[in-house]
């Protein structure tokens, strides 16, 4: 919870500040790059620590995400200009790409099935309370001390993270001479490097038909494609392509992609909504919508006693039609929301992901061994890590086709048009994820 607690304040605490820091840095047009750049290098390492989590154990790589972590929130602490800060906030995405799926994998190590909701409803209960927290501490930060301390305050919390794994946690790891696929760790990471890249950025910092994008695209598929025909030779691959043929394995990948769309869908886009319709305040937005992260939690808890009654394919099912239903509501009620149905939607949306989320991924955990956990988990994120890249690009190109060049504050009915787009595109999504879940094994069993 400690660990996660790192990533989770991380991702709410830099938005309330980021007005104070293009103050004192100027780069307002580089901005988005913070962003950016955390969720690329996060996204690209997390294949690479889970392969060398299942070689090396869980301990050393979360230790070395932690002390990664901790490197570049001092050094963004310290920086000079916006290029400096984005190029520490590189540094820190490398660190929670290892400290995110670790602290995942470990409570599957450590728990049995049974136990494995209810721990990962703890945990995902750190991303509620962060969902408050976070922007508090950085309003706080920004208007009585600095926008420094936003990254400072991660110090004690990475010392004391590391300081209760050193303690707390003990592993066995059979001592092997093993040989690392650099060759396909380095294609992977460029490859989807250039993918992501031009995914997020693509519509915004250049348009989709430029020639930069299209050569970007063109690369990311090339290398991709030799990653796999490399990975097919290797001794010991750095992402198996096992992964891709395991129906179990295909069927939550598909799911988590939904997850990391329906996320980014709602995150990126309902307190502008409700900014822009209703004239609310950035804070009653931000807890609007952290009804969505507090639902979450509570589902998630106690999924564990429903699948181990009903199975992880039915688990899974009601979840995903609860959110169908739910992400459904919002688009109807969008042409006249309110906080309150607005508030009561993300909250439902949130059980459906606590019943979605969490079950897929302990099934998916719970299909393998120890040495195969660490690349089921992360393969597992880092599919939910395209959904947000791939649910950026596309939901943004959505709304700024409806805007065409216009300002959501300005022309608020415009924009909430075209957040209504975003809205049912959402729903899409939903309906997929039933689909997803259709795919999953009816034999799964949930053992304790």
């Amino acid at each position: 919870m400690m660990t996660t607690s790192l990533v989770a304040i991380d991702s709410t605490i830099l938005a309330t500040a980021v007005p104070t820091i293009v103050a004192d840095l100027g780069g307002f047009t580089s901005f988005p790059w913070l962003f950016s750049i955390y969720l690329l290098t996060q996204a690209v390492s997390v294949p690479i620590y889970s392969k060398l989590a299942d070689t090396v154990g869980r301990k050393p790589v979360i230790l070395f995400g932690v002390g990664l972590f901790l490197l570049g929130s001092v050094l963004c602490g310290f920086a000079w200009s916006m290029p400096a800060l984005i190029a520490f906030r590189a540094v820190q995405g490398l660190g929670a790409g290892a400290v995110q799926p670790m602290a995942i994998t470990i409570a599957g190590d450590i728990y049995t099935v049974a136990e494995r909701a209810k721990a990962q409803g703890y945990m995902a209960s750190v991303w509620a309370i962060s969902a408050v927290v976070g922007p508090t501490l950085g309003g706080f930060f920004s208007e009585f001390l600095t926008w420094n301390w936003i990254f400072f305050v991660n110090i004690p919390l990475c010392l004391l993270a590391a300081w209760l794994l050193v303690k707390h946690l003990h592993e066995t790891v059979e001592r092997e001479k093993h040989r690392i696929d650099w060759l396909g760790g380095s294609l992977l990471t460029v490859g989807v490097s250039l993918l992501i890249l031009a995914l997020l950025e693509g519509g915004t910092a250049w348009a989709w038909d430029s020639p930069i994008s299209i050569g970007a695209l063109v690369t990311a598929v090339a290398l991709l494609t030799v990653f796999v025909l490399v990975e097919r030779r290797a001794v010991e691959p750095v992402l198996p392509l096992w992964v891709l043929r395991r129906r179990l394995l295909v069927a939550t990948a598909m799911i988590s992609i939904g997850v990391g769309v329906v996320l980014i869908g709602l995150t990126s886009y309902v307190p502008t909504f409700l900014e822009a319709l209703l004239g609310v305040s950035p804070l009653v937005s931000g807890l609007t919508l952290a009804m969505l992260t507090i639902g979450w939690p509570i589902a998630a808890t106690l999924s564990g006693r429903i699948y181990l009654r009903i199975g992880f394919r039915s688990t899974v099912l009601i979840g995903a039609s609860l959110v169908v239903v739910a992400t459904g509501a919002l688009a109807l009620i969008s042409g006249s929301p309110s906080v309150v149905s607005v508030g009561v939607c993300c909250f439902a949306i949130g059980l459906g992901m606590g019943l979605v989320a969490s079950p897929s991924l302990i099934a998916a955990q719970s299909s393998v061994g120890w040495g195969e956990r660490g690349i089921v988990t992360g393969a597992n994120m880092f599919a939910r890590s395209v959904g947000s890249a791939v649910g950026v690009a596309v939901l943004g190109a959505i709304v700024n086709a409806r805007l065409d060049g216009a300002e959501a504050m300005t022309e608020p009915e415009l924009f909430g048009d075209a957040v209504t787009g975003v809205f049912v595109s959402v729903v899409g999504v939903a309906l997929a994820v039933v689909l997803a879940g259709l795919l999953m094994p009816k034999g799964e069993r949930a053992d304790a």
